[in-house]
Order: structure tokens, then C-alpha cells, then sequence
């Protein structure tokens, strides 16, 4: 055991009374004669949410919860046994009934652990956000519900949530290694509602990240998140219906991301490929996007909602190229499924709690920024949509076709961003469409922190970027006539 642990290891070894002893008994009753690998992911995190709604409070919830998982692999086998208990019985049991899933009835020696060498902290928040008392955050969603009430009468309805989460994880893996994190996260989201004649319309805008309290407050950032809330809202008052027909799409930068995100970025996580379940399998070394296209995966930008001191298996956080001028370099791997294909852990290995095995998940994805200038890429455009934020969507990751629906938008009509419009939904193929990007702006924005990643019922924060991009002929779904 190294000499020095870090908080997050402390913490565990203290709150639950274990010791490295224990921890490596308890990793030697995992193995077998047949088993490949072997962790242990303990969990404790505090989590806390208030939201107000026409000016009273709706809700205020705080909840602990806090468990342990034990995995055992043998080759393609991964047998998974958790328990919300952490005892010393308990994690034995775990650790016998993930063996035996395996049908490994053997039991392997117990393995010396060592703490983990020193590595940057991502995120060193010194106050968490759940010492900041319930009143000054009703106080501060007081404010921003005057604020966005200010921007226009026409505004009649406003909600306001924040809701943070503190977690403390440690991973102790056959390997010998025990590795812990603490992990902040936060999030402000601001929805308002305007109406107009019978006319109703919704804005929504937040961001957050593994930031400080005071990161809302700071330059008044709470009352931006109001004010473009309330701004989308009486835009889409005056919105007109989307035209349908294939043309050129322009896409803002920032939150469109998200169109990469789920559109390709599901398509280059490592297991889908081992499956040959994606459009991208065996495509590495292959031109699959335009030459204008690089496309990263980042868990190592401080402060991001999507970014991580270590994943969810132990394995220190990665920037991935994924796309490098259009050529397929890589794939998203977490360890099961980097050793089955013969590639190297990237650091993506994520889960949404204790009670879920890992897999191979997205951290902060973007496209890297061009030469162009956003308005010379508008003016390049006779005839298109230029959107700027999106809503819904669903994607096919074996094909990689896509549905998004824009909720902010408008029409480029001779080189001009002209008239909003609704109702647009951006209809195609994720490798299709990034061999018809044939503009990419100097301006990449990340998304303000709000993004969350579902996959195989589990969900993760995530962020995601995009500089202005143009893509040609796209289907476009409308609401005109």
C-alpha cells in the first residue's frame, strides 16, 4: 500500500471499517482457476434537488445511497453480484455469487494492493455543494424566476431546478491496484413558457458541470441561463412552420453536438463494434467522414460535466481521437471489451451506479474547429435551415439513422439567417451525413453542461461540442405546407 491515499480512499476505509486486508481477501474470493479479472466498486454519494414553480417551491429532496459491486470476467463471462450493504460479509458474498455466475467454483488467493500513483484532480472543488444551505438555493431560483419574468410579459409560466450530486467512489481490481475519486456534480435549469393569443410556446436553457456553488454566481451567470430561457420562448412566438425538402443544414455550435454525439458517437463505442452491430465496424483506417472532420473524446477537461479523474473501472480518463480528418482511427474501449478485441483501455469504462456493469460510454465528445468563419458559412448557403439548439431525437446504432427535432431554428435564404421557424426535425444517416460536411467554423463551443447519455438502461452525464458546421443536402421533415 502506497503511503499516502488519496480522500476518497480514506473516506471508504474509514466510513465502512475496512482495511487492505480485507479488501484483498475479499478480491481473492472473486477469482478462480477460470477468471480473467476481478474489481470491486464501492459507491457512496449524496444527492439533492430543490425546483420552483410559479414562484413556489415544488419540491426539495435529499437522498444518500451507497453499495458496492463485485465483477468477476472469464473471457466473454462476466458474472456481477452487488450489494447496498457495505459489510465484510456481504462483500464476500458478492464476491462468491459473481464467481459462481461465471460457473468458476474455485477460489483464487487473496491479491496485494497498492494505492495508485499520483494524477491531476480534474475537479477540486473545496466546498461541496450540498454544505450550501436549501434556503440560499431557493433564494437564488427566487431571483431567477423574477429575472425571466422581467424579460416579457408575455412570459407566464417559469420553472427552476438545481440539483447537485456529491460521490465518492473507490475500485479495488485482481490487478492490485485501489484507486478512489471524488466526484462533484451540479446542474441549474431554467424552462419558461410564453403565450400570446392562444399561442404557447416553451424556452429551456441551464448548464452546469463538477464546478463550485459559487461557479452559478459568478459575472451573474444564473440570470444568462433566465434570460435565454425567456428568449427562446417569445422567439418561437413568432415562429413560422419548418419547410420540408432536402437542403443544406447549418448547424450552430455547442449543444448540436448532441447530433454527433448520439448520430456517430454510439456507433465508435468499443462494444457495438466487438458485436459488429455498427455502421463503423472494421471501418478503422477508413475514410468514413469528410477530411474536414476530427472528432474527439475528452474526460480530461477540468470541470466538465462529462469529464472523470478515473472511469468508472479505475483507468485514468483519456483524450481519444476518434475521427482525424475523416479517417477512423479508434474506438471507445473499457477493459472487457479493449482485451476481446485486442486494443487498450481508453478510459471510457462508465456505469450509472453500483448495481450496473460497466460498458464502453462517450465523456466529453466533439468535432475540433475548422478555418471557417460562422458568417461566411451562412452566407455559402442560398437556400437552407440553420439550427441552432435541439430537442428529442432517436438513433438506429446499427444503421446510424437519426431523427432530431430542432427547438430553435430558422431559415437561410439567399446567404441570411431570416425567419424562426418549428416544427423541423433533421432526418438521416450518421456516416452519411459526415461525408457531406463541406464547411467547419473556427468557433467550437462545449455545451453549457446539461447533457445525460441513456444506453442499455443506464444513464451518465455527459458533454458535448460542435463548431458551426455545414452539411449538404440533408432531409429536412416540416410542418409547412
Amino acid at each position: 500500500m502506497a503511503k499516502e491515499l488519496t480522500k476518497a480512499e480514506e473516506f471508504f476505509l474509514r466510513k465502512f471499517n475496512l482495511n487492505t486486508i480485507q479488501l484483498e481477501q475479499t478480491i481473492g474470493k472473486a477469482l478462480g482457476k477460470q477468471i480473467d479479472y476481478a474489481d470491486l466498486y464501492f459507491e457512496y454519494r449524496t444527492n439533492e434537488s430543490v425546483s420552483l414553480e410559479e414562484g413556489m417551491v415544488k419540491k426539495a429532496a435529499k437522498s444518500i445511497g451507497q453499495g458496492v459491486g463485485v465483477r468477476a470476467v472469464a473471457d466473454e463471462k462476466t458474472g456481477y453480484a452487488y450489494s447496498d450493504e457495505i459489510t465484510l460479509k456481504n462483500l464476500e458474498s458478492a464476491a462468491q455469487t459473481a464467481r459462481y455466475i461465471t460457473t468458476d467454483r474455485s477460489i483464487g488467493k487473496p491479491v496485494p494492493v497498492h494505492g495508485d500513483v499520483a494524477r491531476p484532480d480534474l475537479y477540486p472543488v473545496r466546498t461541496p455543494v450540498s454544505d450550501i444551505s436549501v434556503q440560499e438555493k431557493i433564494d437564488l431560483l427566487h431571483q431567477i424566476d423574477s429575472v425571466a419574468r422581467r424579460y416579457d410579459p408575455r412570459i407566464k409560466k417559469v420553472m427552476a431546478s438545481f440539483a447537485s450530486e456529491h460521490k465518492a467512489v473507490l475500485v479495488v481490481n485482481s490487478e492490485g491496484r485501489i484507486v478512489g475519486d471524488i466526484q462533484p456534480l451540479s446542474r441549474l435549469n431554467v424552462t419558461c413558457i410564453a403565450e400570446e393569443n392562444g399561442n404557447r410556446q416553451v424556452g429551456s436553457h441551464g448548464g452546469g458541470g463538477r464546478v463550485e456553488y459559487s461557479f452559478f454566481l459568478e459575472n451573474r451567470l444564473f440570470e444568462t441561463y433566465a434570460k435565454e430561457a425567456a428568449r427562446q420562448a417569445i422567439l418561437n412566438l413568432s415562429a413560422v412552420e419548418a419547410p420540408a425538402g432536402m437542403m443544406d443544414v447549418v448547424l450552430g455550435p455547442g449543444w448540436p453536438g448532441i447530433l454527433l454525439h448520439e448520430a456517430i458517437g454510439h456507433g465508435l463505442e468499443g462494444d457495438f463494434n466487438r458485436k459488429r452491430t455498427s455502421a463503423f465496424t472494421d471501418l478503422i483506417g477508413k475514410q468514413v467522414a469528410s477530411e474536414l472532420c476530427t472528432i474527439v473524446d475528452d474526460g480530461t477537461i477540468p470541470g466538465r460535466r462529462g469529464s472523470l479523474n478515473i472511469d468508472d473501472e479505475g483507468t485514468p480518463t483519456h483524450r481519444t481521437v476518434l475521427i482525424e480528418k475523416g479517417i477512423l482511427r479508434g474506438y471507445l474501449q473499457d477493459r472487457l471489451n479493449a482485451k476481446l478485441m485486442g486494443m487498450t483501455p481508453t478510459g471510457n469504462g462508465r456505469r450509472e451506479s453500483f448495481m450496473h456493469i460497466p460498458m464502453p460510454r462517450m465523456t466529453n465528445t466533439f468535432m475540433l474547429a475548422g478555418e471557417s468563419r460562422p458568417d461566411e458559412i451562412i452566407r455559402s448557403v442560398k437556400n437552407g435551415l440553420y439550427a441552432v439548439s435541439f430537442g428529442g431525437g432517436q438513433v438506429d446504432i446499427t444503421s446510424g439513422k437519426f431523427v432530431f427535432s430542432a427547438s430553435e431554428a430558422y431559415r437561410i435564404e439567399d446567404g441570411k439567417v431570416t425567419a424562426p421557424v418549428k416544427g423541423a426535425t433533421l432526418i438521416g444517416n450518421g456516416p452519411d451525413v459526415l461525408k457531406r460536411v463541406t464547411m467547419v467554423g473556427n468557433d467550437l463551443q462545449l455545451d453549457a453542461g446539461v447533457g445525460t447519455c441513456g444506453k442499455d438502461g443506464q444513464s451518465v452525464p455527459v458533454g458535448v461540442g460542435l463548431p458551426t458546421l455545414r452539411i449538404n443536402g440533408m432531409t429536412v421533415g416540416g410542418t409547412a405546407g
